[in-house]
């Protein structure tokens, strides 16, 4: 058994105003920045080995949090949200109305225009699964919710049509078992990444 851990990101200006970021590669705001300086991880992931998507919101959460030993990996990448990038969901379903209910109806098959599933995500994250657990190495994974999300599918059989069994949160870690082929199991959710309060 292999453990992997995946936080998400710490918070940016678009996160903050509801805008779908995907690959355009914005960086963590000054208030995301403090926001993770005072995560604390749990003791269970001492000594794990690294590893971030190279968009610069992971890196920078990654190099906070482990230092400056960080590999990047490009399978960690946010979701392609293609011609929809930069733009609210909110917005997208006032004006695309009935037609964006039946895509997101959709579940693992949703996709914006151009753009990549989940289910296209489960499959561009499944060989770095099986690597993990191939190496048999203990990795804390600094990635983005779309990844995260398309991992407890896989992991859960959830096909991402209504709730997910859990709610995820955005401010924790995520700790999961891996099969000998790489086949992610929940071990513990929504650890809390404690507030160490003001300096």
């Amino acid at each position: 058994m292999t453990l992997l851990a995946v936080v998400r990101h710490g918070p940016t200006e678009w996160n903050a105003i509801g805008r779908v970021q995907g690959r355009t590669d914005v960086p963590l705001s000054p208030c995301g920045m403090e926001e993770v300086r005072r995560w604390v991880l749990p003791p269970e992931v001492e000594g794990f080995s690294w590893v971030s998507s190279p968009l610069v919101r992971t890196v920078e959460t990654a190099r906070i949090l482990g230092g400056d030993s960080i590999r990047c990996d490009a399978r960690l990448i946010e979701m392609d949200w293609a011609a929809w990038e930069g733009a609210s969901l909110t917005a997208l379903r006032a004006e695309l109305g009935d037609l964006m209910r039946a895509w997101e109806a959709k579940g693992l098959d949703f996709r914006a225009p151009g753009g990549e599933s989940p289910r296209d995500v489960q499959a561009r994250i499944a060989p770095f699964l099986a690597e993990i657990a191939g190496r048999g190495e203990a990795t804390m994974a600094v990635t983005h919710k779309g990844v995260i999300r398309a991992l407890y599918a896989l992991a859960t059989g959830w096909d991402m049509t209504g709730k997910p069994p859990r709610k995820l949160h955005d401010s924790a870690l995520h700790l999961f078992r891996l099969g000998a082929d790489g086949t992610p199991v929940p071990e513990r959710l929504n650890i809390p990444l404690a507030d160490q309060g003001p300096p």
